[in-house]
């Protein structure tokens, strides 16, 4: 834990999001020892009873859990606001041929949004999570930074968190590494010590996408070509493709070609085209991308009336890439690389960073 909200967690109230995995579990260990009064709270986000969700495992685990540490544990069910505020972004992206990143949106309407709501209704002084980043108060404003385990730093995930929000959140694991994490949870004798970490989008789970997708969005097969047009294959519907993806097109293999991967390089929307390319092809790379639903962590960054220089990502875990960025508009933003990018694609976010610092970040709206 850092900054100034370590210093003040003796004696108030933390309620911790629990999700019955080991992060939260040894966040809630932290907090106890750092004198919190902690207080577990579940979210049920998804309900689907297809074998695929784990949601009444990880509930047994969280009650487990708070069990063993003699917290007490409420349970509360967000699945209409996660489906009103987030699923149906997220189907709504993909009907418009882009790759959306609902955790992000999972972040700021759930976790740190209704969740934040309900954690002040049970006299909550303080939010807390397991998520692998760091928050501070600067000058009277919330603020966020990177964790300091730079395979598991979540901050991309955390940047449209609002300042007012970030300011009653500490998170326990910010400066510590996984590796420590599970140590203490495997010391501590907790159950949950050596399970497995979530991944992929959090509703789906281990479930095929594409079987999962075509239950709410009807399948359009359609061609694959070249960018010069020539045909090369069928694709499944362009809602199953992103920009950059080489495995799962069934186009490998060919007499007529050398054994260069093949990537997706473009959608053509009106045609039902899906433009694919052989080897590192230019088509591939972009050195300019415009953002919208442009977001700051508090106020904007000094020095945005002239040029403004940052570093960005445009995907979780990629290195920080120079850039120069100059917002227009009420909420857009056109950043310029100075390498260029590869697969940069319409849909995910496009975060800033000042070394440590998050600033903020947009929607990727268009590349070129």
């Amino acid at each position: 834990m850092s900054g100034s909200i370590q210093n003040q967690l003796a004696g108030k109230r933390v309620v911790l999001g629990l999700s019955g995995g080991v992060d939260s579990a040894v966040a809630a260990i932290l907090l106890q020892a750092a004198g919190a009064d902690v207080h577990a709270l579940h979210m049920t986000n998804w309900e689907d009873d297809d074998g695929y969700c784990t949601a009444a495992d990880d509930l047994q685990d969280a009650r487990l859990i708070c069990e063993q540490l003699g917290i007490p544990l409420h349970n509360v069910n967000f699945s209409r606001q996660y489906r009103d505020q987030v699923f149906e972004y997220f189907l709504d992206e993909y009907r418009d041929g882009r790759t959306p990143n609902p955790d992000v949106l999972c972040n700021r309407e759930i976790k740190f949004g209704v969740f934040r709501d309900y954690a002040k209704r049970l006299g909550g002084d303080l939010l807390s999570t397991g998520h692998y980043a760091q928050s501070d108060v600067i000058d009277g404003h919330g603020a966020l930074f990177k964790g300091a385990d730079k395979g598991k730093d979540q901050s991309y995930f955390l940047h449209a968190v609002s300042a007012e929000a970030l300011a009653e959140t500490v998170f326990p694991l910010g400066t510590m590494q996984k590796d420590e994490v599970r140590k203490i949870a495997r010391d501590s004798g907790l159950p949950v010590h050596n399970k497995k970490d979530s991944t992929g989008i959090c509703f789906i789970g281990e479930r095929p996408f594409r079987e999962f997708l075509s239950t709410y969005l009807p399948a359009r097969p359609g061609p694959m070509r070249t960018p010069g047009g020539e045909a090369i294959g069928t694709h499944q519907g362009l809602m199953y493709y992103t920009l950059g993806q080489r495995q799962g097109l069934g186009i490998g293999g060919r007499n007529d070609r050398s054994e260069a991967p093949w990537y997706v390089v473009a959608k053509d929307l009106d045609d039902n085209v899906l433009i694919v390319a052989q080897g590192e092809h230019e088509m591939l790379f972009s050195k300019r991308l415009i953002g919208t639903d442009l977001s700051w962590i508090g106020a904007a960054p000094d020095g945005l009336d002239g040029e403004f220089r940052c570093t960005a990502k445009v995907r979780y875990r990629q290195v920080d890439q120079h850039c120069q960025i100059r917002p227009f508009g009420s909420d857009r933003v056109e950043v310029r690389f100075d390498e260029r990018q590869k697969a940069v694609a319409p849909g995910q976010f496009v975060v800033f960073y000042d070394g440590k610092r998050c600033l903020g970040g947009a929607v990727i709206d268009e590349i070129g």
